[in-house]
Order: structure tokens, then sequence, then C-alpha cells
């Protein structure tokens, strides 16, 4: 597995069902179109206004910067505001220090 993305954001209470509902379409129309590719949608457990959400994404052999883009032009129109996109690979065979 290769590098997977973590996509955040906030969101006003009042337009996150709405939102959500946005986001679900949108993962579900990448994954249709992509084989292999896992999207999930999460709400930070902890009540909070603005809300947290994150969104993460994985794909056989990981996401390129063509694969992000691909994501974020889905993504971007679903979600009034900022989303925070970090990018993490698997840590195997990394040294590990104390």
């Amino acid at each position: 597995m290769g590098r997977t993305l973590f996509v955040y954001w906030r969101i006003e209470a009042e337009a996150l069902e709405g939102t959500l509902v946005a986001v679900r379409a949108a993962q579900a129309g990448l994954c249709a179109d992509w084989p292999g590719l896992q999207a999930r949608l999460w709400q930070r457990s902890d009540p909070g206004v603005p809300a947290t959400v994150m969104e993460t994404y994985a794909a056989p052999g990981g996401i390129d910067a063509t694969a992000q883009a691909r994501i974020d032009a889905a993504l971007a129109p679903c979600v009034p505001g900022v989303r925070h996109v970090e990018a993490f690979a698997p840590a195997d065979g990394l040294e590990l220090r104390a």
C-alpha cells in the first residue's frame, strides 16, 4: 500500500447533513469509476460546533499527485470552506528511534 490521503475540514451544524450527503455521493462516483479506490467519511466523535469531518482515500499502489487532483476536483465543490489535505505512507522499513 502506498500513499494515503487524509482530508479534514470543519463545518457548521446547519450545513453538515447536506454536505455529508454530497460528499458521500461524490465518493461513490469516484469509487464506481476507479477500481480499488477505498473512500471513507468520518466525523469527529467528540461533539463540537463547528463539526470536524475527515475524508480518507487509499488505492492499490497509493494516491499519487494525479490521483489526488482527481479527488480534489470531485470533492472540493461539495465542501463549503477549506479542505486540509495530508498524505501519509506506511512506515514499514523505516528505522524506529526511541
